[in-house]
């Protein structure tokens, strides 16, 4: 038993209330080490009385360690506990501050979880676990108001480039809504609408105006109530780590220099403020003069952008918001942020921009959810770029849900593409069968799957700006077999709420291996899915449940055999199969 490799902590992903009478414990072993293991616990001011051996399971592994979870419900809301480890005959009993061979007599030495409180509970809203978003990029998306265009706008479908524009706006979304009805669209994501002098509008120049080529507040509105009327959610786009070069109190410091009112509004380290050697003399976001850097620790600019954060909740109704570059912005800040925005919706999605691991933001004090590109860069390894195999790609997975409470993974924000990189279709090399993959275990896994505009009928790009090209309107240019695909994958996986907050586990997932299996569970409903990543035929050979099963794609039915399921998948094929009650 190595015991040097196992490791607990009592609070973040590791010991955390789930919800407000569950108790979550989870404790991490070399890989293979240990053949089972007890959470020993119990009330600390009952111990005698409530002190119970509760078995962990295996929920989860990378390619170091294996990831064991319980969950204890205590009659008090307060938990000691400590663990009993087994490698065979082997036995080992865990305590806060040792390993020890006999069962600790003494409850103090244990770990303690003091008490549930309502208010410490990370609950993010419920309604993520079951939507399925769509990421809009407003002036690219469509033209409905031809005299909202900017004096420069060029043919709509033309080249995009960095400073060009092509009339998109928000009347263009209302025209459109259909389109993301029959796509079974429930949330839009859109990047930033408020006024400012570029297409993508990340360098805001009045935080309180919708942008004039986009429409006005009014337009903001009917596009919030009409989305609503179709049970789609609205989140819009929070640039408060930045604001624009034509921001007011930034124009008053270029203006006046340290005479300014607003000159700690920002982060200026000399002045005049200029440019030197392509580095501005005031922090800026990725040193791009355009976008200086707010001082988030200030109170004014707080007093200021947290009134931002709830008027457009309480003014237009949308139902979150998108935090760009939000690990850059102070914590302190996210915390008002959080309280700021809960009181005006209790209910609002509040999801960060961060591209790494990102626990500090997840204990329920800041974010509900980060976009989670981790996931993203897993998945395109594995199923389009081909430098993962099944049991790398099942080890960062792994890694990766071993990382958050389970309430962050249920409403993490899983995207394959976005404004910010190449298209997946063009990451994928145009192999639609590569593609359909990686999306079908985007929308057969946890979390909340987002589509960037146009991936759905075949769209492709490269980095920015290819990857922001007008919105394809001309049905015979669109794909509509691909448009099927995502339909029927976002139909399936509303039908089925195994697939959106079910447990998840793989079933194969090998070294060298291109097959993956995995398994979504709730309760009676049982889900596999069958994954060949290969261009060549192969078969499935699992270990399943004697029973019924049918293949929820295209309704053939078959039978588990003896407790072994066989299935052989074509060449990039795919099944989800659903297990029949009897």
């Amino acid at each position: 038993m190595l015991l040097e490799a196992v490791y607990h902590r009592p609070r973040l992903n590791w010991s955390y209330a789930y919800d407000h009478n569950t108790i979550h414990l989870r404790l991490r072993a070399k890989k293979g080490d240990l053949t089972e293991v007890y959470a020993w616990a119990g009330d600390k001011y009952a111990w005698d009385t409530t002190k119970e051996l509760i078995p962990m399971t295996l929920f989860t592994s990378d390619n170091m360690f294996d990831y064991w979870e319980c969950e204890s419900v205590p009659l008090y809301r307060r938990l000691k506990y400590g663990f009993l480890l087994q490698q065979g005959n082997e036995r080992i009993w865990m305590t806060e501050s040792e390993f020890q061979k006999e069962r600790p007599a003494n409850p103090n030495r244990l770990f303690e979880f003091p008490y549930i409180s309502r208010g410490d509970v990370f609950t993010p809203p419920a309604w993520v676990k079951d939507a399925v978003f769509y990421q809009i990029f407003p002036e690219r998306f469509a033209n409905g108001d031809p005299s909202l265009n900017p004096e420069n706008v060029e043919p709509w479908g033309g080249t995009p480039r960095p400073d060009n524009f092509f009339g998109g706006d928000l009347q263009g979304v209302i025209d459109h809504l259909d389109h993301l009805t029959e796509l079974g669209i429930t949330g839009i994501y859109f990047t930033p609408i408020f006024t400012a002098t570029t297409n993508h509008k990340y360098d805001t120049e009045d935080y309180m105006q919708v942008d004039p080529h986009f429409g006005d507040v009014a337009t903001l509105k009917r596009l919030v109530d009409a989305c609503h009327e179709r049970g789609i959610r609205v989140l819009l786009d929070a640039v408060f780590n930045h604001s624009g070069r034509t921001f007011a109190p930034f124009v008053d410091v270029l203006e006046k220099g340290e005479a300014s009112e607003y000159k700690n509004w920002f982060h200026i380290r000399e002045y005049p403020l200029q440019v030197v050697n392509n580095i501005p003399t005031y922090d800026a976001f990725a040193f791009e003069p355009l976008m200086p850097k707010l001082n988030t620790e200030h109170p004014e600019v707080k007093e200021y952008l947290l009134k931002v954060a709830e008027y457009w909740i309480k003014e237009v109704g949308i139902d979150g918001w998108r935090l760009d570059v939000a690990n850059e912005v102070d914590h302190e800040f996210w915390r008002d942020f959080r309280k700021v925005v809960k009181r005006a919706n209790p209910e609002a999605y509040i999801l960060g921009e961060i591209w790494h691991e990102s626990a500090p933001w997840l204990e329920g004090d800041k974010f509900d959810a980060v976009m989670n590109y981790p996931f993203t860069d897993a998945v395109l390894d594995f199923f389009v770029n081909g430098t993962l195999d099944a049991e790398g790609f099942a080890g960062s997975i792994g890694r990766q849900l071993s990382r958050y409470p389970l309430q962050a993974s249920e409403v993490a924000f899983n995207l394959l593409d976005s404004h910010d990189t190449p298209r997946l279709l063009t990451l994928a090399g145009g192999d639609k069968h590569k593609m359909k993959l990686a999306a079908l275990f985007q929308f057969t896994f946890m979390g909340t799957p987002c589509i960037y505009y146009g991936d759905e009928i075949g769209m492709d790009g490269a980095g920015d700006p290819d990857c922001r090209k007008c919105m394809e309107w001309n049905p015979e240019r669109q794909d509509r077999d691909l448009f099927a695909f995502y339909r029927k994958l976002i139909d399936i996986r509303s039908a089925h709420p195994a697939l959106r907050t079910g447990r998840f586990s793989f079933l194969e997932a090998g070294p060298q291996g291109s097959k993956l299996a995995y398994e979504r569970s709730l309760g009676d409903d049982l889900i596999v899915v069958l994954i060949n990543t290969d261009e060549t035929a192969q078969t499935f050979r699992l270990d399943v449940l004697e029973r019924d099963w049918v293949n929820l794609w295209n309704g053939e039915a078959l039978r588990a055999e003896r407790g072994k399921l066989s299935f052989k998948l074509p060449a990039y094929g795919f099944a989800i199969l659903q297990a029949q009650m009897s």
